[in-house]
């Protein structure tokens, strides 16, 4: 192993980022500061504390870093309707930057010279990880233990654990739980029967919302203020980006929104099945796209929504330092100028239904629109529109002698 002298570890404080941990300072008899990221995942953050304490670390990272990831990461995201495959509302793609990034800055601030993820050679976040930290430190070495060590399953990684004393979790069924990942966007499972992509996600799973069927019989009236495209306030009640998406969660949970089964296709090349829950970004999703229906000129949400597939693609693949996604951020950012006004959003048993929209800047004119009688609309016009764009399509007829 090259020589290593101090190593900033993403930890969470569980199973394989504490093996990790052990494994770190046992194969490259390295120095080991922990950084442990609050972003919204919904846990005591603590317990990761006193675990690294245990295990003899003396450098260790708590931050609270849930409005800089929903200020900077996922409203940016949002203003472009981003979706992955026209599904995916990319909750795990848009934090791994934000952590890479303070995992550089850390090291910076420490004087380390190595990160380390638990990231596997399999997955995504190998590589959102390390695009991120070679973007802002090209110099910095990292450790992907996934890729070194000989621990290549879950049977393997619990006796290292046992054999090291190291606390294994069990669900509640005595098992080790699904692979998870949680924030404020969302959470995701994968592993044990969802590997299977014909067995359905058992109920008992799910954390962050009731199943449809459980959701409340009566529907529930919200709205949401836009300024900028960026949601500001809920039924009236102007909000922290932080709080506005716990808010939303809380109200979108109970309604059984925002779930979703999905085999996508991962950056390395595989495909895989993953179930998420989404609640607070599927309402913001929905009522964004109302206010922008209002607000947005027609050529210029045809350009947007054309970007938007390569958008989500390098969220995806980790590329959001790289210069075309700023280039594209900035295209985006221009589009959501005008983008300011209220959505009214019914939610019933996991549905998010579009009920009013309106904005002070709208270019929805009753004047013009209107079945009435008007007088700022020759509807004679048409006709010479129409008679042009057929021109191309009549010489073509002609040509072809039809």
């Amino acid at each position: 192993m090259s020589a290593v002298k101090k190593v900033v570890l993403a930890y969470s404080g569980g199973l394989d980022t504490s093996i990790i941990l052990k494994w770190l300072r046992d194969t490259y008899d390295c120095e080991v500061v922990t950084f442990t990221a609050d972003l919204g995942q919904g846990e005591e953050l603590e317990p990761a504390r006193k675990k690294a304490e245990m295990m003899g670390i003396r450098e260790i990272y708590i931050e609270d870093l849930r409005e800089e990831f929903v200020r900077d990461f996922v409203f940016p995201m949002f203003r472009a309707n981003t979706l992955y495959e026209n599904q995916y509302l990319l909750g795990t793609s848009i934090a791994r930057p934000l952590i890479a990034k303070r995992l550089v800055e850390i090291a910076r601030e420490t004087g380390a010279d190595a990160i380390s993820h638990g990231a596997t050679g399999k997955g995504n976040d190998q590589v959102r990880f390390e695009l991120t930290a070679y973007a802002l430190n090209p110099a910095i070495k990292v450790i992907a233990p996934w890729r070194e060590w000989d621990l290549n399953s879950r049977k393997k990684l619990i006796e290292y654990a046992q054999a090291h004393q190291i606390p294994v979790p069990k669900d509640k069924h005595g098992e080790a739980p699904y692979s998870m990942d949680a924030n404020l966007l969302h959470i995701s499972y994968e592993g044990k029967v969802l590997e299977d992509p014909w067995q359905g996600p058992p109920e008992d799973m799910f954390r962050r919302s009731v199943s449809p069927e459980a959701a409340p019989d009566q529907p529930e009236i919200i709205e949401i203020d836009f300024e900028k495209g960026d949601p500001v306030a809920v039924n009236g009640e102007r909000l922290s980006p932080a709080r506005l998406l716990e808010r939303l969660n809380e109200i979108g949970g109970r309604h059984g929104i925002g779930r979703l089964d999905l085999v996508e296709n991962r950056f390395v090349g595989m495909k895989s099945r993953g179930v998420y829950e989404t609640p607070g970004g599927t309402i913001m999703l929905h009522a964004h796209r109302a206010v922008e229906s209002l607000t947005l000129d027609r050529e210029a949400m045809a350009l947007r929504d054309d970007l938007m597939p390569r958008y989500a693609r390098l969220i995806y693949n980790g590329f959001w330092y790289a210069p075309e996604r700023e280039m594209l951020q900035a295209l985006i950012d221009k589009s959501q100028e005008n983008v300011t006004g209220t959505a009214r959003l019914k939610l019933y048993r996991g549905n998010v239904i579009t009920e009013g929209r309106k904005a002070q800047r709208s270019l929805y004119n009753m004047d013009f629109v209107t079945f009435e009688e008007d007088d700022v609309y020759n509807q004679q016009d048409a006709e010479g529109f129409i008679k042009l764009n057929a021109l191309r399509l009549r010489l073509g007829a002609m040509a072809r002698g039809d």
